[in-house]
């Protein structure tokens, strides 16, 4: 069940990154939010060490992920 203050309520940091590169790569990624952890060298470990240490990256990657949450059908 949602959270009705935090959409992202229960979704950790890590599964967001990996969705958004199995969905479309680190190149897109890169190309989307340009930081170095995912243009140079990308991993899923460096992303996530920047993304907590920096707020408005972290931001961006989650508003991307709620933005293509909010597109996807609902599951029946």
């Amino acid at each position: 069940m949602p959270h009705p203050n935090d959409p992202l309520h229960g979704v950790t940091l890590e599964t967001i990154v990996k969705t958004l590169v199995e969905r479309h790569g680190w190149e897109e990624m890169g190309f989307r939010i340009p930081i170095r952890c995912f243009i140079l060298d990308p991993s899923v470990k460096s992303s996530l060490t920047f993304l907590r240490k920096t707020p408005w990256a972290r931001k961006k990657v989650e508003a991307w992920f709620m933005a293509e949450v909010e597109e996807m059908p609902p599951e029946s």
